[in-house]
């Protein structure tokens, strides 16, 4: 394993969340003094630029401005701290942090607000907190906790101590307070991950909330606002975890750069859709991403016994529960045995989490995105169209029987020699192969003490798209005969196709872009032997892959 690089403060840039600031009651509802306490009716500002240790860290101040949902407002910090609201401040002596480069990030706007969150709001706190035999901790304004114990602040010594002024709590530290980056930050900017948070950037969007916003007037019909209220979100961090939030605890297991690299590539290739899809980079950009990282994130708080299984986030999204028979997925036993998804894998701590490093993705395709698909028979919604032929939904308490129901198909007219089809949608497909059953009921299911023991005789063809989005038709060729028959006795699983591969995925699409299609084969000759009654259980894909073959 490599060794991890120190982040530096002038790399925060485009990490930054907007904090919203708030009015405070008097601070004297909240402080109570300590002996040796120093009181001043100067303001916080006045003090701090009183002393000549504080140059350094008062320009920084004057420097910065403030941000509020997303907008840079013309107040900065030095003013915020003249004003009448309550703050304890930590301030940093000269020399002890890159002022020059502070100064130079803030003359643009993202730096202005990386160095807000990052340098200014980590050394100030809306509570009105003194230095004390007890310890507490301290929200900061960039909702970071840092603790106050012992005559030190975040571990660093605290060599003035109490100073009170008119509007809150000063206090020199001998240096700056560390910055304890959550896991969305450590991803923007240690080196060795920046590859998973260039792909998170991607997804980050501002959603505006009229509802909230300040208007004044409308013009040419349009409304007109005066503060508006911005929201940042990441739809991809949404359906994974909240790794930005400072009160959340998570696990995450991150490849670095060429890990992530390879797996990323790979699954690429899986989530590969038609030509003519006008947003089809943009769905593998955000479904291959989101396939490699959403069983790698694991809200702590949601586990119960992590050195024995973690349980990802889409399993309690899901609400999935054991199924006979089925793959389980988004469980990972043993995590830290030899063979475990964090075995050997370098914890990085965050303010959030923690985020394990490992040089390769740690996990396979068909145990996580590439999954299994099941077509349930009595899932009549994924009926796509069926001629001369009637069906109905049946349950049955077995736990051999998937979901415990299953359809029955029969001619619309019994006396007839005419054949059934009945075709259904399969959503969902990767741009892989898949090894394709049909998993047929004996009669016994429903009428065991006098079942009808003929055998039903049908066809099957695959509909999909090619690469240019036109449709085509694979007809599945039995082993033996021209027909598949199941066997009348007993559960069968009959091999529809093997091998079959999926030009373009339909994954998260609407509409019927896959198909597979049963048609009853039943002729003068075969009227006596064969019955054109199928009780499906289900159609089951199966990944195939190089492991496999």
């Amino acid at each position: 394993m490599k060794n991890f690089k120190n982040i530096a403060l002038s790399l925060v840039a485009g990490c930054g969340l907007a904090v919203t600031l708030a009015a405070c009651a008097d601070w004297d509802d909240h402080y109570v003094g300590t002996a040796g306490s120093e009181e001043s009716g100067a303001s916080l500002w006045e003090q701090m630029k009183a002393n000549p240790r504080l140059s350094d860290f008062c320009e920084v101040l004057e420097q910065t401005k403030v941000y509020r949902m997303h907008q840079k407002k013309p107040v900065s910090y030095a003013d915020l701290l003249s004003g009448g609201q309550a703050y304890t401040v930590m301030a940093p002596v000269n020399g002890t942090f890159n002022k020059d480069s502070l100064l130079q990030l803030v003359q643009t706007v993202v730096g202005d607000s990386s160095v807000e969150r990052s340098f200014v709001q980590n050394h100030i706190t809306r509570s009105l907190v003194s230095v004390n035999p007890a310890s507490t901790r301290m929200l900061m304004l960039n909702l970071k906790r840092i603790s106050m114990e012992n005559g030190f602040a975040g571990g660093v010594p605290v060599i003035v101590q109490n100073q009170r002024a008119s509007n809150g709590v000063l206090h020199v530290v001998e240096k700056a307070l560390p910055y304890n980056y959550n896991l969305y930050e450590m991803f923007c900017d240690n080196a060795d991950l920046q590859e998973i948070g260039n792909r998170l950037r991607r997804f980050n969007e501002d959603i505006f909330v009229p509802e909230q916003s300040l208007q004044n007037g409308v013009i040419d019909g349009v409304p007109v606002y005066i503060d508006s209220v911005i929201y940042e979100r990441n739809r991809l961090l949404d359906n994974i975890g909240l790794l930005r939030a400072e009160d959340s605890t998570y696990v995450v297991v991150a490849p670095t750069t060429e890990g992530w690299k390879a797996a990323w590539d790979e699954a690429s290739t899986y989530y590969n859709y038609e030509d003519t899809l006008t947003v089809r980079d943009s769905l593998q950009q955000f479904y291959a991403t989101r396939a490699l990282l959403q069983d790698a994130v694991f809200n702590m708080t949601d586990q119960k016994s992590p050195n024995d299984s973690l349980i990802s986030v889409p399993y309690l999204r899901e609400n999935l529960s054991y199924k006979p028979g089925k793959h389980v997925y988004h469980v990972f036993n043993k995590p830290f045995a030899e063979g475990g998804i964090l075995y050997g894998a370098t914890p990085l701590a965050c303010s959030n989490g923690t985020i394990y490093a490992t040089d390769q993705w740690p996990f396979t395709p068909e145990d996580t995105y590439f999954k299994e698909i099941y077509i349930e028979g009595e899932s009549t919604h994924l009926i796509a169209d069926y001629k001369k032929c009637v069906y109905n939904s049946r349950q049955i308490n077995a736990d051999s029987v998937s979901e415990g129901r299953y359809l029955r198909i029969d001619a619309l007219n019994s006396s007839s020699t005419e054949n059934w089809d009945i075709e259904f949608q399969i959503d969902n497909t990767l741009s892989g192969t898949y090894d394709v059953y049909a998993i047929v009921l004996p009669k016994s299911v429903y009428n065991q003490t006098s079942p009808d023991l003929r055998p039903c005789g049908f066809k099957a063809t695959i509909y999909s798209l090619d690469q240019k989005g036109k449709k085509k038709s694979y007809t599945c060729k039995p082993a033996k005969g021209s027909e598949f028959v199941n066997n009348p006795e007993r559960i069968d699983t009959i091999l529809l196709a093997q091998g079959f591969k999926f030009d373009v995925c339909n994954y998260g699409q609407v509409g019927t872009r896959a198909s597979i299609k049963l048609s009853s084969n039943i002729n003068f000759t075969t009227m006596r032997t064969r019955t054109r009654e199928l009780f499906l259980d289900c159609i089951y894909l199966k990944p195939r892959t190089s492991k496999s073959e």
